[in-house]
């Protein structure tokens, strides 16, 4: 007799959006499958995994120029003095 894995629900989540990535090849859908599992699911393996394929999918889809610049405007943002950011605003730039 063959024996069935049963996924939790986050592990079903994570499955679909692992599928959507690798299987499916639609980036923007892992992106946001990934996303909803860190919401919902902060503390799970799941999360921490959907973290992680989050930046592996920036790293492959987003210029380095780029993500430099944005994580720049970021750090920027969060330190400078006496001003209180829950999102800083980030602006894409054309690239020559």
């Amino acid at each position: 007799m063959k024996k069935e894995t049963v996924l939790s629900t986050v592990g079903q989540h994570y499955a679909e959006a692992y599928e959507k990535q690798y299987d499916i090849k639609d980036s923007h859908a892992a992106l946001l499958s990934y996303k909803s599992i860190v919401a919902e699911y902060p503390d799970s393996k799941e999360a921490e995994n959907s973290r992680s394929q989050i930046q592996n999918i920036m790293r492959n889809t987003v210029p380095k120029e780029v993500l430099y610049e944005a994580q720049l405007q970021l750090a920027l943002n969060y330190t400078e003095p006496d001003v209180v950011t829950d999102t800083p605003p980030v602006t894409r730039i054309a690239l020559a």
